[in-house]
């Protein structure tokens, strides 16, 4: 996928020169001539003020009559070029590099047939003997660094018209599917961070955060694939960090955006954000109001018990909410600031399905001998409030220490109303109908406190730090049969699951040049879990044993970076991390979806563990190249099993039973299309095994 930005400039004169050049190009792109087999050649070699040769700078050769494009080249690996096929004439050459003035060879004259060697073309200095020099540089799209990949927005053409969601779908080693699931080099189970704070939304609340979330508000997007012992290691898949802009300028400014768009439903978007600093604070917020809508079709067919399922679901929702973020940051002294942080929002959802299963016998799966249809109706209602006291430490030279506390407060809200109906093989008689109602509310409090630690030791950096988090969630389950239209409480299909999770952690890392061209980085991190989810059901034959965890685990990290030439870098990285099942996964009660389907959790699950390997490959700064693998054990797999009791349903459900590989190569540049119009490419591919035992050899 090509993601283009054009260089904004204030001169009439050169954009109409810069697209007269791409119209040119154009035309002599399509045109194959007579006289091609007559044309000319241009070579020759790029180099710096000492002499040393230039890697792929980017050289232009321009028609000297109308100044239209005939040719780019890039150097190669010695700096050498060379533009084959050229018809006699007079032409004028440009070479670029970054860092360093452009070079310009004003008069050039081809005779047909002609082989020119230019010789060794020499960049002027980039020196400026000025008592004041400002320099200004664009911000690459995509930047590779030793831990992180950073895909930047701010000043890019992502940062107009798009949102959180969108941007992720264009980020490189990132894979957004259809329902809007992400992955990053293959592997399922990343973990979404906005300033360095982890999101604990799931799901559908995810993708509504992200979809509201505009790329105004963006500065960068930090891809995490293999994170040290710094960072969580919960995710499978490591951590996209999404940096929101905090402005550094002194006074005060805002700004107002809005953004519609339409597919089978509208989505609109209208925000607004401001900052004031001094030398003293800095006070900053944002805030947006959207609504919008969406759908989902799902359609699958199963055989079972000797019965064949024929199923049809269709999904719509509409959405309205608003998102608000209000933060200052007060500057103690030079080295110390003290900030606070507080967010919050609230999102309205309207859900509609239709649930449609055909019933036939296996071997006669044409002759229906019953349907049931379900039209599911429902409100949702999600609360955020986030709270964050932030105080950091920074000498500017060797030492920084920063404190965060965080409170989380989610209150979700959701009601269902699903009226079932049997009708016979053909669907004109109805044979039975009942009604069933849902309230199942949602509380979660989120508790987190960090200690993070770093200082110059033996020519490198040490860091160290502890976290300490609880996740508290106290869930109902309410189900009501509804009888000459009230609602009657079901005590066989309701429960209340409420689920404690304690996390300590303790880590270190250390990373340090060996030489001029070698550099490492090691890292050790320890979590302990201690977990209890207490499910209450309403009636006492019906209740199950409380689920009580407690494990340690370990897992260390390391690095290796070679530097074989000045262009050339090889890394190489390792991590260990796991996922752990959640409370909506580990809760043992049934969640119907029909009468003849619905979801139960596994008290007895176990954490997946995952081990990474990286191997990276950059030239010239531009070129990467990764491959990376993954192996996940005790893997957590969505499973679809027949009821015990009626031979016509199903239920979904999760358990450890797979043994995952995943290989990924990904590869990405930026090049220049033309002069003042840039690209970026990235190609990523993967190949998943997955290897499971279900028992008698299955």
């Amino acid at each position: 996928m090509h993601f283009f930005t054009k260089r904004l400039q204030f001169s009439d004169e050169f954009i109409q020169h810069v697209l007269m050049k791409f119209y040119f190009t154009l035309l002599l792109a399509g045109i194959v001539t007579l006289a091609q087999a007559q044309g000319g050649r241009i070579s020759g070699s790029l180099r710096n003020a000492l002499s040393e040769p230039l890697i792929f700078a980017n050289i232009g050769l321009f028609s000297k009559a109308d100044s239209a494009l005939v040719k780019v080249e890039t150097s190669n690996e010695s700096g050498h070029f060379i533009m084959e096929n050229i018809p006699a004439g007079d032409y004028h050459l440009s070479a670029t590099y970054i860092g360093l003035p452009e070079l310009v060879r004003n008069t050039i004259h081809l005779d047909p047939g002609q082989q020119l060697d230019l010789g060794p073309l020499t960049f002027p200095e980039a020196a400026l003997q000025l008592e004041t020099a400002i320099v200004k540089a664009d911000r690459p799209l995509v930047e590779i660094k030793p831990d992180r990949t950073v895909f930047n927005v701010q000043g890019t053409i992502n940062s107009a018209g798009a949102d959180a969601l969108a941007l992720l779908r264009k980020a490189p080693g990132v894979l957004v599917d259809n329902n809007d699931n992400i992955s990053v080099l293959g592997r399922a189970g990343v973990l979404i961070y906005v300033d360095g704070k982890q999101m604990p939304l799931r799901g559908e609340d995810l993708t509504n955060y992200l979809s509201n979330l505009q790329a105004e508000q963006i500065d960068r997007i930090d891809i995490i694939s293999n994170p040290g012992a710094k960072y969580d290691a919960a995710g499978n898949a490591g951590i996209i960090d999404i940096k929101l802009k905090k402005d550094k300028n002194q006074g005060a400014n805002g700004s107002v955006n809005a953004n519609y768009s339409q597919g089978k439903y509208d989505r609109q978007n209208v925000g607004a954000s401001g900052n004031y600093r001094n030398k003293r604070v800095n006070v900053f917020g944002n805030g947006s109001l959207y609504q919008g809508g969406g759908f989902m079709n799902i359609d699958f067919v199963s055989t079972q018990n000797a019965i064949y399922l024929d199923e049809i679901n269709r999904f719509t929702n509409q959405w309205v909410g608003y998102d608000l973020r209000l933060g200052t940051d007060y500057f103690i002294s030079p080295k110390q600031t003290l900030g606070f942080l507080i967010g919050g929002g609230q999102n309205f959802m309207e859900r509609n399905s239709r649930n449609v299963v055909e019933i036939s016998k296996e071997l006669t799966p044409n002759v229906i001998d019953s349907i049931l249809e379900a039209k599911t109706t429902g409100e949702d209602q999600r609360d955020r409030n986030t709270y964050n006291m932030n105080y950091r430490y920074d000498n500017g030279k060797s030492r920084i220490i920063n404190i965060d506390a965080d409170y989380g407060r989610f209150r979700n809200q959701s009601e269902r109303l699903q009226p079932n109906q049997y009708f016979d093989g053909s669907g004109d008689s109805m044979l039975l109908a009942s009604t069933n109602q849902f309230d199942t509310p949602a509380d979660i409090d989120i508790y987190t406190l960090k200690l993070d630690y770093e200082q110059d030791v033996w020519g490198g950096k040490l860091g160290s730090g502890l976290k300490g988090s609880r996740v508290s969630t106290a869930n109902d389950f309410l189900v009501y049969d509804v009888i000459d239209g009230l609602p009657v409480i079901n005590n066989r299909t309701s429960n209340t699951f409420d689920y404690d999770e304690d996390v300590c952690a303790a880590y270190f890392n250390y990373a340090r040049p060996i030489s001029k061209t070698w550099s490492f980085s090691l890292g050790l991190r320890a979590e302990q879990t201690i977990a209890s989810g207490n499910l209450v059901a309403f009636l006492p034959e019906l209740q199950e044993p409380r689920v009580e965890l407690n494990y340690l685990n370990w897992f260390p990290s390391a690095g290796l970076s070679w530097k074989l030439t000045a262009m050339q870098t090889l890394a190489f990285n390792y991590g260990r991390r796991i996922n752990r099942p959640d409370y909506n996964v580990l809760n043992p009660f049934n969640n119907q979806l029909s009468q003849l389907s619905y979801e139960k959790g596994n008290p007895f699950l176990k954490p997946e563990i995952v081990n990474n390997l990286e191997f990276g490959y950059t030239l010239n700064y531009r070129y990467n190249f990764k491959l990376a693998y993954s192996k996940t054990t005790d893997q957590i797999t969505r499973l679809m099993g027949p009821d015990e009791t009626d031979p016509r349903a199903n239920f979904i459900t999760h358990e450890n039973l797979a043994e995952q590989t995943v290989w990924n190569l990904t590869f990405n540049a930026p090049f220049e299309v033309v002069k003042g119009w840039n690209a970026f490419v990235n190609v990523s591919g993967s190949h998943l095994n997955n290897q499971a035992d279900y028992g008698n050899g299955a």
